[in-house]
């Protein structure tokens, strides 16, 4: 199927020619639907703290946080934020004012990059202006990635998401040894971007909190990256003979979670901050979140180590109280006929040493995103699952009723375990279901082209981990699609 040219391709992106082949195989069979069973709702697998619960674990978690707990806030950051300014690039070539432009352009100087924009611009030709915005000649919006945009403005000075992520860090990721560890994944070609920033505003930061922040960056691996396949299922060869390998998604980013190391990883997408007047809101759900998955990670380890011992399956009562855990706290649910109290011993540890994770979850606004769900397994166990619309059987009546069902959706606000009850890292690649990927059509050079997905990041890639679903406050779910979210009252700082 390869010609020697490809074959070194296919050596140079770090993957072999049969899971190349593997890949086109996906194509031509698709990815299987899940199965739902029903909308994940406060009725029904949805935790809702009172004000009460909220104090303990934010108790919890400050308690933890000040012995000996590692944290980490890991931010997926890659790309451009060229879509952020789709109707800009439209206004560009027709010149057009539809509702959304006469927005952007009344509004201007409401953003935190106009002054800066204003500097470059002397005249007020709204495209002159929009042109200056978005191209290298003026502030190269269109080829920045999210995190190095001007999002707010504080007194004459503006903040990007960037260092919005390093100010929360600070407030409820600085352990006792006053270090806040954050971690970007991004483009390589944006590094040295992040890198002077870093020199020019961290120092401030960090005697502005008395702590110091530990940085790191890694990028997408390039083996993760995925074969385009025409339309008939066959390799996507491109103008100049060459195979076409496209990111797989942020789900390729399991990878990169993979190789970080502390007791609990806080993630958020990189667009979803606010300014300091919504800070204290966030970061008390953060810490109770945070707080939770501490009690229910100490539990989890407290009954691992009570299964290990030799007796434990004679002791009736243990047993009992493991699986009220497994089905009530982690909502993991089975049909499973055990021979003997030793076969269920097994199944239940091999359903508690899993990595685990605390999910927020808002109500249902109108906004795109998985959902939470109740989801029978291709083992047969039912557990909780983020899902996409897209791995849903919607010309199946039930399927597409239960999906109408859903309450609540995924705003990204997850913050997991990845050790085990011994101390040591999971392999999250153990935990993936590969057959939660999704295809989409594309186009290059002017023709069709299929590109494969890995399963999400939230999706597929934890499809095995142990969840628990927590409502959030819609207020804590402030994510920027297009630039003139910005001018939402929330991101405003006055």
């Amino acid at each position: 199927m390869f010609t020697g040219k490809n074959l070194k391709q296919i050596e140079e992106q770090g993957i072999t020619p049969e899971e190349v082949e593997m890949q086109l195989e996906t194509f031509e069979r698709g990815f299987p639907s899940l199965e739902l069973v029903e909308a994940s709702t406060p009725a029904n697998g949805i935790k809702i703290l009172s004000e009460d619960e909220e104090e303990r674990y934010v108790s919890i978690f400050e308690n933890a946080l000040s012995s000996s707990l590692v944290t980490l806030k890991f931010v997926p950051a890659s790309g451009a934020a060229s879509r952020m300014f789709k109707d800009l690039y439209q206004y560009i070539e027709t010149g057009i004012e539809t509702p959304f432009i006469k927005i952007f352009i009344e509004k201007i100087d409401k953003f935190a990059f106009y002054k800066q924009l204003k500097t470059l611009t002397p005249d007020d030709n709204p495209q002159n202006l929009v042109k200056t915005l978005l191209s290298e000649q003026g502030l190269n919006y269109g080829n920045l990635p999210k995190g190095l945009l001007a999002f707010h403005k504080y007194n004459g000075k503006t903040r990007t998401p960037f260092e919005e992520h390093l100010v929360e860090a600070a407030t409820y990721c600085a352990g006792s040894k006053g270090i806040a560890r954050v971690h970007f994944t991004i483009s390589p070609e944006h590094k040295k971007g992040f890198e002077k920033l870093i020199k020019e505003v961290v120092p401030e930061y960090q005697k502005r909190f008395g702590i110091k922040f530990e940085i790191s960056f890694s990028v997408q691996h390039k083996n993760t990256d995925t074969i385009a396949a025409d339309t008939n299922n066959k390799p996507f060869i491109d103008d100049n003979g060459d195979l076409v390998f496209r990111p797989g998604g942020h789900g390729a980013l399991i990878q990169n979670l993979n190789e970080l190391e502390a007791d609990i990883i806080f993630i958020k997408n990189i667009d979803n901050v606010v300014p300091d007047k919504l800070k204290h809101y966030n970061n008390r759900y953060k810490k109770a979140l945070a707080g939770l998955l501490v009690s229910v990670r100490n539990k989890t380890f407290e009954y691992l180590d009570k299964l290990g011992k030799p007796d434990s399956e004679a002791d009736s009562n243990l047993l009992k109280n493991v699986e009220s855990f497994v089905s009530k706290e982690l909502n993991v649910h089975h049909q499973i006929t055990f021979k003997n109290d030793l076969e269920k011993v097994v199944f239940l540890k091999s359903i508690l040493n899993r990595p685990l994770r605390i999910c927020g979850m808002v109500k249902n606004q109108g906004e795109p995103g998985g959902g939470p769900f109740l989801v029978k397994n291709d083992d047969g166990i039912i557990s909780l699952q983020i899902v996409e619309k897209a791995q849903i059987d919607i010309e199946n009546p039930q399927q597409a009723e239960l999906l109408n069902n859903s309450t609540h959706f995924n705003p990204v606000d997850i913050i997991c375990c990845t050790k085990d009850y011994k101390g040591e890292k999971f392999d999250l690649t153990k935990f993936i279901d590969h057959n939660a990927g999704f295809i989409s059509l594309k186009s290059k050079d002017g023709k069709e082209m299929k590109a494969l997905e890995l399963p999400g990041l939230w999706n597929g890639a934890m499809s095995k981990w142990n969840t628990v679903f927590v409502e959030v406050p819609i207020e804590t779910f402030n994510p920027v699609k297009t630039v003139n979210d910005l001018l939402r009252p929330e991101h405003q700082q006055a």
